[in-house]
């Protein structure tokens, strides 16, 4: 599957498809059971041309399997996770449990992306959390699609200048202000669950995101992601011919991105 829209913004990687199904791609990258890893890193090798497949066994972190659809897995969170992303949980931290358990950032320490764990927990219970009704979550190159595959969502990896593009293009044929959100959360839902919960809306918008601290390193440093649920990508790509993107002032301003 091609885009017109990847192509008339110059893009650097390639646009990544989610898909939710029941097959497993050959080859695809796949943390292994138990192992700790990040959604991210798997998104970024997906737009870099190699597939990545998830399962309720293996998303990496209780985040990524949060973020990735399978559920609300932060109920497993050890501590608390409303502790770990805003002020940390030194009580157990300190306990045996608390010492046996692996994080990027420490226990005790937290964070601190929100001022007190009251103010975190809102954002946790405000989260869309789902169950995908599939075996597997995939990452794949946009261009690796086949006829017989339908994507949730499409993102796009982008500079500054053409994350303002395809926020243009987003309203293009709909006149009003609300058609892209940056909300706050985890690399992963701004790239999945967020947009899947988006897509189910009668006007769903487009997210920007991976404005997650703890993903950056994962990603470009100049780059954002920008997750279109597939219905509304079909109309941005209907909407490329006699656009804009065709016209001398965004031509100007691609020339600066080549």
């Amino acid at each position: 599957m091609q885009s017109k829209i990847a192509a008339a913004i110059n893009l650097r990687y390639s646009p990544v498809a989610i898909i939710l199904t029941e097959e497993k791609p050959e080859g695809a990258l796949q943390f292994k059971e138990g192992r700790w890893g990040c959604v991210v890193a798997m998104f970024t090798a997906a737009a870099k041309g190699r597939p990545a497949v998830f399962d309720r066994k293996t998303f990496g972190c209780l985040g990524g399997g949060t973020g990735l659809g399978f559920g609300n897995r932060y109920v497993n969170f050890p501590g608390g996770i409303e502790y770990y992303i805003s002020t940390g949980n030194k009580e157990f931290a300190s306990s045996p449990a608390g010492q046996s358990i692996r994080t990027s950032t420490p226990l005790a320490e937290g964070e601190a992306y929100y001022k007190s764990p009251s103010v975190a927990k809102k954002f946790i219970d405000a989260l869309p959390m789902t169950d995908v009704p599939t075996t597997y979550v995939v990452f794949k190159p946009l261009e690796l699609v086949q006829e017989t595959e339908t994507p949730e969502i499409i993102v796009f990896l982008a500079g500054a200048d053409q994350l303002s593009a395809l926020a243009v293009l987003a309203n293009y044929d709909r006149g009003d202000s609300e058609t892209v959100i940056a909300p706050f959360g985890a690399g992963c839902h701004t790239l999945f669950l967020i947009p899947y919960a988006e897509a189910k809306k009668e006007r769903p918008r487009a997210v920007i995101g991976l404005t997650d601290i703890s993903a950056r390193k994962h990603v470009d440093k100049d780059l954002l992601s920008f997750a279109v649920p597939y219905r509304m990508f079909r109309q941005m790509e209907e909407n490329v011919e006699g656009s804009f993107l065709q016209r001398e002032t965004w031509l100007k301003v691609l020339e600066r991105n080549k």
